[in-house]
């Protein structure tokens, strides 16, 4: 604080979570890193085990779609993989260079684009084995609807609660809502 008891620029922050900048910016940090380890993990695994694919003798029986499908869905889960992770090198870099503000906004940017490429990779995946499985218009149909649901579960549904909870919004039964903005 200064002398007169008020903030400087670097030390306002949330209000009502009475932190600073730099404190928000650490919050930020951290909960973006434990959002990434649960992403990182299933991806890591998806991609793993696509990598291991082409060494099973059936891969072989694939037709050119399948292999075609399998190659963007490699491709995908790979880019996942690095979008996902890149945060990290990313924190490498510009280590110890007060920067945390430039990190969280491009980290914020790596992971959706991550979130979104993993979305991709799973619903190419599911068409790849319900194509093999099944048929391939039960495949079109069954991926269609887990892209579906990905769009509804991870933009839908998160764009209406951040309307919801819009300063035009106050959050409901929250008593400073109005004023905690």
């Amino acid at each position: 604080m200064s002398d007169g008891g008020t903030r400087t620029q670097d030390q306002r922050g949330d209000a009502s979570r009475n932190e600073t900048e730099t404190e928000r910016m650490d919050r930020n940090w951290n909960e973006l890193l434990q959002e990434l380890r649960v992403t990182q993990t299933g991806v890591q695994i998806l991609t793993g085990f696509l990598l291991t694919l082409p060494f099973q003798q059936r891969f072989s029986q694939l037709d050119d779609f399948q292999v075609t499908v399998f190659c963007i869905a490699v491709l995908l889960s790979t880019t996942a993989t690095a979008l996902i992770v890149a945060p990290v090198s990313y924190h490498r870099v510009i280590f110890r260079q007060r920067r945390k503000a430039l990190l969280v906004r491009a980290s914020d940017r790596l992971a959706r684009a991550g979130l979104t490429a993993l979305a991709l990779a799973v619903t190419v995946v599911v068409l790849l084995v319900f194509d093999v499985v099944l048929s391939r218009r039960v495949a079109v149909l069954v991926a269609t609807a887990v892209l579906m649901v990905f769009a509804v579960l991870w933009l839908a549904l998160p764009l209406a609660g951040r309307r919801a909870t819009s300063p035009d919004h106050p959050q409901a039964g929250h008593p400073d809502a109005a004023r905690s903005r």
